[in-house]
């Protein structure tokens, strides 16, 4: 047996070994703190189905239990509908596309699952792989012929992934899937309420979750603000709440090192009370600590940023990732775990990461985002210089050096291989001539790839029994199993949407 193959053994009956014996403790933790929780003897309101989020995947649910004829309610605590999803730059997987085929791109879902699987070191669940993948391509198709939304005409490649698939929002922005998808809902009567935080789920004698106490009128983060108002689900509550990133409190129990030093991507409401209320009624949660830093932001932006594409779209796909040694330190167009892993271990030599690519490396990614360069110049967020000698004085490298690099990766890109760190380079064009620019990349905390335990169509399982517990789904961000140790680049929409649809469609058919 192969070293590789001995390890990955161990890993995976060491990791099983420990998720049983926390699963025991938890339910023991839980039959013995949390008594039943009063169920109301009226209700002030009564529907078929709650949602709980208004991002990708709870819309998605809606628009699935709305389609089964199922009464919906969404409800969102922050004073705006979409939460992390109507920020997000709209760049989603998908498969056998019409952008892939004018690139004549070969894809299948067999190799949108392997890659999955690969990048999520095999801590995915299979099941859930397969059923995300299969559903890549009508999910595409969904959004364009049913929900109206309009993708740009050109297929991007992201980190981890093995051929291009990210397509995107025709107005470079996750709102261009939002919108469509909030207009979709309110022709049938849905509108999101806004500033309606969810304080309790009710779970009654027989286990059945059967509604939601709410504070309608909420004002983030003002605990106790609102009216409290008690809404049955007759039918079910879906939680699509998300994650947790902006929680530093909870994300740092988690994971020790990700205290308020490190800055997040995410909207101030990604908070984990809905984790704690979920956990609190029996809900199981699995892989919390895996929680992923997006490696190429710009520590002069807040939150996720515009120049992030530059680190992605540019120096990741046609230009170089140096240090200020000016040397390459890991494969620009790896998974980003990888990538952040990397860059956190420049920083600890007291070294920066720098993206580095020349004007002609841009041209893809004008495509996307019409004037983004120099925009982004002029407002100082990426620098602009004439040759290689002035980029590397202004970051104090080695000039040698860092053309040393740039040579070298030319040569890949010529000779269509990456020796040094195995990068996918076929087809690109050496860096020859100048304008060159530059930006200085830091992690954030962004996704949680962890979540509640559930079935392929949504049910959230109990921690005491590991069966589904009545009455109660779950999809997107706040469900665990589908990325495993790692999420690919673009594809959370994908997680949230078909996750979300089939939540919803089987809440409202009680499959």
């Amino acid at each position: 047996m192969s070293q590789v193959k001995a390890t990955r053994r161990l890993i995976l009956k060491s990791s099983l070994a420990v998720g049983l014996g926390a699963a025991s403790t938890a339910a023991a933790t839980f039959a013995q703190a949390n008594p039943q929780t009063q169920i109301p003897t009226t209700w002030d309101e009564s529907t078929d189905i709650l949602i709980v989020g208004s991002g990708f995947a709870g819309l998605a649910a809606a628009a699935a239990a709305a389609r089964e004829g199922s009464k919906v309610i969404i409800l969102e605590k922050m004073p705006t509908i979409g939460g992390n999803s109507i920020i997000d730059a709209g760049d989603m997987c998908a498969v056998g596309t019409p952008q892939q085929k004018e690139k004549n791109v070969k894809d299948s879902p067999e190799l949108l699952a392997a890659d999955m699987m690969r990048n999520g070191l095999f801590l995915n669940d299979p099941k859930k792989v397969k059923f995300v993948s299969e559903h890549a391509h009508d999910n595409y198709e969904w959004l364009v012929n049913e929900i109206g939304v309009e993708f740009m005409p050109v297929v991007g490649f992201t980190g981890g992934h093995s051929v291009p698939r990210a397509v995107t929002a025709k107005n470079g922005s996750g709102s261009g899937i939002i919108n469509p998808l909030a207009d979709y809902l309110a022709k049938q009567g849905i509108k999101p309420r806004i500033r309606n935080y969810v304080e309790t789920i009710y779970r009654d004698d027989s286990g059945r979750v059967v509604g939601l106490k709410v504070r309608e009128g909420y004002r983030f983060p003002k605990e106790g603000s609102g009216k409290v108002k008690n809404i049955q689900a007759r039918k079910a509550v879906i939680l699509c709440h998300g994650g947790f990133g902006a929680d530093v409190k909870y994300r740092s129990l988690l994971d020790p090192k990700l205290t308020e030093i490190f800055l997040t991507t995410n909207q101030p409401g990604a908070t984990a009370e809905m984790w704690r209320e979920a956990a609190r009624i029996g809900g199981m949660i699995i892989q919390a600590d895996w929680i992923q830093c997006t490696p190429w932001n710009n520590p002069l932006e807040k939150g996720m940023g515009n120049t992030w594409n530059f680190g992605q779209y540019v120096a990741g796909e046609a230009g170089v990732w140096v240090n200020t040694l000016g040397k390459r330190f890991v494969n620009e167009n790896a998974n980003r775990k990888i990538r952040a892993d990397a860059i956190l271990v420049e920083q600890g030599k007291g070294l920066k990461a720098i993206a580095v690519a020349n004007k002609a490396a841009s041209a893809s990614l004008e495509g996307r985002r019409p004037g983004f360069m120099e925009k982004s110049v002029k407002d100082g967020l990426i620098k602009e210089y004439p040759t290689l000698d002035a980029l590397a004085a202004d970051w104090k490298m080695p000039p040698e050096a860092l053309k040393e690099t740039v040579s070298q990766i030319n040569t890949y890109f010529e000779e269509g291989k990456d020796p040094q760190f195995g990068r996918i380079v076929k087809g690109l064009k050496p860096m020859k001539e100048g304008p060159w620019y530059a930006m200085e990349m830091s992690p954030k905390v962004h996704h949680c790839m962890g979540g509640l335990a559930t079935t392929v169509d949504g049910k959230v399982l109990d921690v005491s029994t590991l069966e589904p517990i009545p009455g109660l789904y779950a999809a997107g961000e706040a469900t665990g199993g589908t990325h495993g140790a790692v999420r690919m680049g673009t594809n959370a929409i994908l997680d949230c949407l078909v996750n979300g649809r089939a939540a919803g469609k089987a809440a409202a058919t009680q499959n």
